[in-house]
């Protein structure tokens, strides 16, 4: 494989007080996984509506203290919400905070209700996509331009699916791609990617890692996920319990590939 074999899990900011989201915090990193995220969201997106939740980019500051050797990153930051040269200075000073370990998951957005709420122009996909396409470049030059500058070339990973827009945007950009849906979507769509990447003069079958969400033990799901090109598998687990009996399989899976 071009990419090594990563666990990461997604603790979902949501219906838990910040101190079992600090424990998840904790136990997850324990646990050996190699990536924690959390989303960028203002609002719970699964049961109450109105729940418990806390806000993402002062969050991974928090995480970037508190962990030692884990990456961290939003899965994923939405664009909509910070200028892109503002995000680019987050993204550096957590980068900073945390020795060199975040990673920028970045899409285009989707949840009307937190533009309805926090006051965003909610768009239209399209328009929404395109902005991802502007800011990226305007990240990249913000980095380039910061003093002191990351630590790193701070790795990019996109999430989204559409064919025709949002996979040429990570063929130009991306050093990492989150894909939603099932393995013959996967399957399907890391080929259209290659094909943009072709477009574009990247060779995005290597320079691409792809990542992929999963909800059930790896027994059941692996082995089609590893053949469609997958290398980053993703379990999200949601408060107040924040439950890793999910993750501590899949971690012991990837300790067993030797």
């Amino acid at each position: 494989m071009t990419f090594p074999v990563r666990i990461g899990v997604q603790l979902q900011p949501q219906h838990a007080d910040y101190g079992q989201i600090r424990d998840a915090v904790r136990r997850a990193e324990d646990a050996g996984v190699d990536v924690i995220f959390n989303w960028d969201h203002f609002f719970p997106l699964s049961g109450d509506p109105d729940g418990k939740h806390f806000e993402c980019w002062t969050m991974l500051g928090a995480w970037a203290e508190q962990t030692e050797r884990v990456e961290i990153g939003a899965l994923v930051t939405c664009n909509s919400y910070r200028n892109p040269e503002l995000l680019a200075d987050m993204a550096r000073t957590v980068d900073h905070i945390s020795g060199g370990r975040l990673i920028l998951g970045i899409g285009a957005g989707w949840f009307e209700k937190d533009y309805d709420q926090f006051g965003y122009e909610f768009g239209t996909a399209g328009s929404r996509i395109a902005d991802l396409a502007q800011a990226l470049p305007r990240i990249k030059t913000r980095w380039a331009a910061s003093n002191p500058a990351p630590t790193r070339d701070i790795p990019v990973l996109i999430g989204g699916g559409g064919e025709r827009k949002t996979l040429r945007v990570v063929a130009e950009h991306a050093d990492a791609w989150h894909s939603f849906g099932d393995v013959e979507s996967l399957t399907r769509k890391s080929a259209i990617l290659d094909e943009h990447g072709q477009a574009v003069g990247r060779d995005t079958a290597s320079l691409v890692e792809r990542s992929v969400g999963v909800s059930r033990p790896p027994e059941e799901v692996v082995d089609p996920l590893v053949a469609a090109g997958a290398t980053l598998f993703t379990i999200g687990v949601s408060g107040p319990d924040y439950d890793l009996d999910l993750v501590t399989r899949w971690v012991a899976w990837r300790d067993a590939q030797g």
